[in-house]
This record gives C-alpha cells, sequence and structure tokens, in this order.
C-alpha cells in the first residue's frame, strides 16, 4: 500500500513542480512521461480520452503557468490486485487550478497499475467529487 500511496503523491508533486514551474523543463520525460505505459490513456471529469501523446503536449504548453497551483492526494485506496496489475482510488483535490472551474476542485481517480517496478501507469479515470464536498474544503495545503 504504501508504495502505491508514494508513486500517486510523487506524480501529482511532479505537476505541481511543473505547472509552478519549479522544476526544469527537460525533466518531464524522465520524471514524469517515464512513469506512463506507451499506450497510457487518461479519461479526465470532462470525459474526454487523452493518449499519452495528448497530455505530453498539454503539459509542454502548461508548463509554468501557474505559480499558486498546489495538490493534496487523500484517501488512497488498494481496490484489487489481479494478475500483475494493481486498481487503486484517491482523492485529488486542487487549489488555484486555473485550468479548472471552479480553480478549487476535488475529483476522484481510479488508476491501474502494472505490477513493475518502477510502477507503470495504465489508465487513469477521474470525476468531480460532489460539490458539498468540494466546497466544504478543506484547502489548507
Amino acid at each position: 500500500m504504501e508504495i502505491i500511496k508514494k508513486e500517486i503523491e510523487a506524480l501529482h508533486q511532479f505537476l505541481v513542480a511543473w505547472y509552478t514551474g519549479t522544476i526544469a523543463e527537460d525533466e518531464l520525460e524522465t520524471a514524469f512521461l517515464n512513469r506512463l505505459d506507451s499506450e497510457f490513456l487518461l479519461i479526465p471529469p470532462a470525459g474526454i480520452i487523452l493518449t499519452l501523446e495528448d497530455l505530453a503536449t498539454s503539459l509542454r504548453h502548461g508548463y509554468h503557468s501557474n505559480p499558486d497551483f498546489r495538490i493534496a492526494i487523500r484517501n488512497v485506496q488498494i481496490r484489487r490486485v489481479f494478475g500483475g496489475h494493481i486498481l487503486a482510488t484517491y482523492e485529488e483535490w486542487q487549489r488555484n487550478a486555473l485550468a479548472s472551474t471552479p480553480p478549487n476542485n476535488a475529483r476522484l481517480a481510479t488508476v491501474l497499475f502494472a505490477e513493475t517496478m518502477p510502477l507503470q501507469w495504465l489508465h487513469i479515470h477521474e470525476t468531480w467529487m460532489p460539490k458539498e464536498f468540494t466546497e466544504a474544503g478543506p484547502y489548507d495545503f
């Protein structure tokens, strides 16, 4: 469980560093994209499907675009371990997310990992957390 939690937190710490510009631009490949499978898919709350290439393009355009952006990861849970895969869920709380409405928001994410070392991200599906939860926060991170 601890390795899953640390991996989820590390990937999101990278995103904060990327959008705030506190990491070098040339680290996108080694610190982020290499963690994702070549067939990786992300389904954000808007319901569109982003391939690894789509995500990489979006990230490149967003470098250092949001200096006040923050993420907190909460409630990581392993849901299933099967056939070399791990299915987990977590809450991703965002503060000052300029690309989201509202900018303080939360989403519930389901992630599928290949059980390799290092872990390989195969798929993420996110959905908005209910408004009554997100309005209550907390956003003290």
